[in-house]
């Protein structure tokens, strides 16, 4: 009986401490000038007409999280299509995972060439595809127009090539 006191007892003060997170600072997440980017991206984004005035058409809602390590984005919330992208750093690369509605998940990896203004992902494998006959978002370009305008351009593969029916471009604007 007092073994499992004294047991008892461990457990619960080793639980207490380990649950006791607010004595350690947290880690900072590392910088990266893509990733920072990204953050400031949080939001609600609706697509722009052919004036490139907002629509009520939200395509995108954007939150940092895991403490501003990564960025969620979820593309057309609600809808049937509903698609969703994290955006974190890896060993020092900006990635992304792409959890697509066509039940794939391809990986990109930012171009460190990139221009401040711009944004290049290219294709860096993935799960559930085969990038030589399944179809799959392949690579993207996100332009930062300024802190309320961007613009996306997508492509898709099929059949290991290009696709021309599949994605395209967007342009979107902060909703206010």
């Amino acid at each position: 009986m007092m073994r499992r006191m004294l047991t008892g007892g461990l457990m619960l003060i080793a639980l207490t401490t380990v649950s006791r997170g607010d004595d350690a600072p947290a880690k900072a997440p590392p910088a990266h000038p893509g990733l920072e980017r990204l953050k400031k991206l949080a939001g609600t984004w609706v697509e722009a007409d052919k004036a490139g005035q907002p629509t009520d058409k939200v395509v995108s809602v954007v939150r940092v999280t895991a403490a501003g390590s990564a960025v969620h984005e979820t593309l057309f919330p609600g809808q049937p299509q509903e698609m969703i992208s994290v955006y974190h750093l890896d060993k020092g690369d900006l990635v992304m995972t792409h959890y697509c509605a066509l039940g794939n998940q391809p990986r990109m990896k930012a171009d460190p060439a990139s221009s401040p203004n711009k944004i290049r992902w290219a294709f860096a494998g993935g799960t559930n595809l085969d990038p030589a006959k399944d179809m799959h978002m392949h690579e993207a370009t996100v332009t930062f127009v300024d802190d309320d305008h961007i613009e996306i351009a997508g492509v898709a593969w099929v059949d290991g090539k290009p696709s021309d029916n599949h994605c395209g471009q967007m342009k979107l604007v902060r909703k206010k």
